[in-house]
């Protein structure tokens, strides 16, 4: 790939950029990343990358970062950060870019997602009226979601969440980065909807079992009630709607399993990681 080739990743020090900025470093391209003022993260993020200060919610503070790129990964944190400006943000990458690669979600995949809601739909809606060469990766859940059980693991090893028999096709977050970096160094990928995922299907109940394999303890799952798991994630800080959202999500999963594909594979050339790879990485989280 040229040297010239300069890509943006924002959300940068979050689950998924540090691999996306590593990956495509090692592809070749001069990578900038997208970081706010004081991030705590920053050090996630391996040598060689051009450090941009900016926030979605300022699109001017975006300037600086935007020039000259010729692709973005884009990574908008919704939690934090409303799409108010969403419009705006849209617009100066579509004046500067050719490529955008926007990490979505299996929502909008099987149709749960409105575009109205002020979420990944919308953002898709945006960069299809725009000329630019989008590539949608609509994600199911990350494995590295495994990591808010860490803390009651290593408290009593049980893990209290709801509905321990949903059935995930969670996807390595390093796999995500890899067919984002694939799509923005290679061609042929412009105007695709991606579904990505990982290569199995596993409850939760199942997920923290490996976890308890892979570290040599035994593992507990108790399941908590919906409505008071919706109060507990409101609490914490998730928007009623997004709780709302995840929770009747998780209802479905326990009598359908969610969605999979080959696509890592299929645009990478190797096999997706298993849950059981990423449990074996992150392994001293959980003791």
């Amino acid at each position: 790939m040229p040297q010239q080739n300069t890509v943006l990743v924002t959300a940068a020090t979050g689950n998924v950029g540090p691999h996306a900025v590593a990956q495509l470093l090692e592809a070749g391209a001069t990578v900038r990343a997208l970081v706010l003022k004081d991030d705590p993260n920053i050090g996630r993020l391996p040598e060689g990358v051009e450090i941009h200060v900016g926030d979605l919610t300022d699109p001017a503070s975006l300037d600086a970062a935007l020039e000259g790129v010729d692709g973005v990964f884009l990574m908008w944190p919704f939690f934090t950060t409303p799409v108010d400006t969403a419009p705006e943000v849209v617009r100066k990458i579509a004046a500067t870019a050719r490529k955008a690669v926007l990490v979505s979600s299996v929502g909008v995949h099987i149709g749960l997602e409105r575009t109205d809601n002020n979420c990944h739909a919308y953002l898709e809606e945006l960069l299809e009226a725009t000329d630019l060469e989008w590539t949608f990766l609509r994600t199911t859940g990350f494995q590295a979601n495994a990591l808010g059980f860490a803390a009651q693991i290593r408290e009593d090893g049980v893990v209290r969440f709801p509905y321990g028999e949903a059935v995930r096709t969670s996807v390595h977050e390093a796999d995500l980065a890899a067919v984002g970096t694939a799509v923005l160094t290679g061609e042929g990928h412009g105007r695709r909807k991606y579904l990505v995922t990982g290569p199995e299907a596993l409850s939760q109940r199942e997920q923290v079992a490996i976890i308890g394999e892979v570290v040599g303890r035994e593992l507990g799952w108790e399941d908590v009630a919906h409505e008071a798991a919706r109060a507990a994630m409101v609490a914490t800080g998730w928007p009623p709607s997004y709780a709302d959202g995840a929770l009747d999500y998780f209802a479905m999963l326990t009598k359908e399993p969610e969605a999979g594909s080959t696509v890592v594979e299929d645009v990478t050339g190797r096999p997706a990681r298993t849950f059981r790879d990423w449990a074996r990485e992150h392994a001293s989280v959980f003791q």
